[in-house]
């Protein structure tokens, strides 16, 4: 059996696929993970480094005998002794340059206004404190420390603090290497619902932040969800997932290994690809079967196949994006020569890319847009992590005597309207 399935997008089995598509995020946020968070974010709330210890010992396999024990030290010379991978420190510069160059003109300085005595101001200042989140279960990310941590730095927050699960950080030197190249000082080794509760509330140790951001498996987002309004968060992130739309003069070989770059990530991951053309989804499928053969991740993306995996049928490149547009993923390829035609229509995807030489695994790594993404259909309404992340917005209102006289009517009037009459006094008050 094939491990892509075929299927004609308007056949009975390519509706329920596209259905499941777009129904995604209930199997990544099912009630059972989020009434276990749920427990998990509570304990570590009311009980704080006591319960915090428990659930690294348990869950993070951590022999720690105190909170303070978690705390972890990056140090360049980490990386050293030829334990990092050939060509890894030129590419995490290159990655860092990438990413900087790209953020930086997202910095605001707000804005002044001012008429007739009255003096407005947007002001733009950037969040004290952000716990970032650094997942390691499958892989370990030192791209994600990249893409968290410069837009960060880049808003100017003072004090960035990383979570990441022990055992990634100590069997990974690229993961240390990033970290004390980026300068980040403060790294706690936990993972998990129990991580995010301890950025968000505090704990004896462990001071509480103002927003927590960056990826992480089932647990990390149900605990984000459930601390929402107690601490800012960048969005609910699921399994990575790449929606291809192809026509026949692309590659399969290519498009077969841009779809595997995904389904490898994680059993729940997505990989679609959507084509008016129905030898190439045989030619794909055909190629993806071969190339399964010597992947060392074979098993995780045979699952993610047999998931959310599928080559839809269509009968035009307008259906299949009218297609993807209903899907909203985290990633979309354009592949084919009207690619740069279906671009700038294109409404709801994270990321878009366009053309053949452009696969998603570039915007993982080198691109310069960071890499956290909205997945799971929020690209309908929500946005790539960047610098506005990390800053906020407050304004300023200064009136004159004579400004306020001038407008006092008017603020009462819409007062009286509203059924507030101590609003209309404070109003009236200033009327000369």
């Amino acid at each position: 059996m094939s491990p892509l399935e075929i299927l004609k997008a308007g056949s009975r089995g390519g509706r329920r696929a596209v259905e499941r598509l777009i129904g995604r995020g209930e199997a990544v946020l099912d009630g059972k993970t989020l009434r276990r968070a749920e427990k998990i974010v509570r304990d570590v709330r009311k009980r704080g480094d006591r319960a915090l210890l428990d659930y690294v010992r348990k869950l993070d396999g951590a022999a720690a005998g105190s909170v303070a024990d978690l705390a972890l030290t990056p140090h360049p010379e980490d990386g050293g002794g030829g334990l990092l991978p050939a060509g890894f420190v030129e590419a995490l510069e290159r990655a860092i340059v990438a990413v900087e160059r790209f953020h930086a003109p997202q910095v605001r300085t707000g804005y002044r206004l001012e008429e007739e005595g009255v003096e407005l101001e947007e002001r733009i200042t950037p969040l004290r404190r952000v716990g970032l989140y650094v997942p390691g279960g499958r892989a370990s990310y030192p791209s994600t420390v990249v893409m968290t941590v410069v837009p960060a730095r880049v808003a100017g927050v003072e004090e960035i603090v990383v979570a990441t699960p022990p055992g990634s950080y100590r069997s990974n030197p690229a993961l240390r290497y990033a970290l004390a190249r980026l300068g980040v000082t403060e790294v706690w080794g936990m993972g998990g619902a129990h991580a995010v509760a301890a950025l968000a509330y505090g704990t004896a140790t462990i001071r509480r932040v103002d927003k927590i951001a960056g990826p992480g498996n089932a647990w990390v987002t149900a605990a984000k969800k459930l601390v929402v309004g107690d601490v800012g968060i960048d969005g609910l992130a699921g399994p990575s997932e790449v929606v291809i739309i192809a026509d026949g003069s692309a590659d399969e070989s290519d498009v077969a290994a841009d779809l595997l770059a995904q389904a490898e990530h994680d059993p729940l991951a997505a990989a679609v690809l959507i084509t008016p053309d129905a030898k190439l989804a045989k030619r794909v499928s055909a190629e993806i079967d071969r190339q399964l053969a010597d992947l060392a991740t074979a098993e995780t993306a045979r699952a993610s196949l047999a998931a959310f995996g599928a080559a839809l049928i269509v009968a035009s490149l307008e259906e299949a994006l009218e297609l993807a547009e209903r899907i909203a993923p985290e990633h979309l390829q354009l592949v084919g020569p009207e690619a740069e035609t279906l671009a700038p229509r294109v409404r709801s995807a994270g990321a878009i890319f366009i053309g053949a030489a452009t696969p998603e695994v570039f915007g993982d790594y080198v691109a310069g847009p960071s890499h956290v993404l909205p997945t799971c259909g929020s690209a309908r309404f929500a946005s790539s992590l960047g610098v506005e992340d990390f800053l906020r917005r407050s304004h300023t209102v200064r009136f004159t005597p004579g400004a306020a006289s001038r407008r006092a009517a008017a603020a009462a009037a819409l007062a009286d309207a509203e059924g507030l009459p101590a609003h209309a006094a404070a109003a009236r008050r200033r009327l000369e």
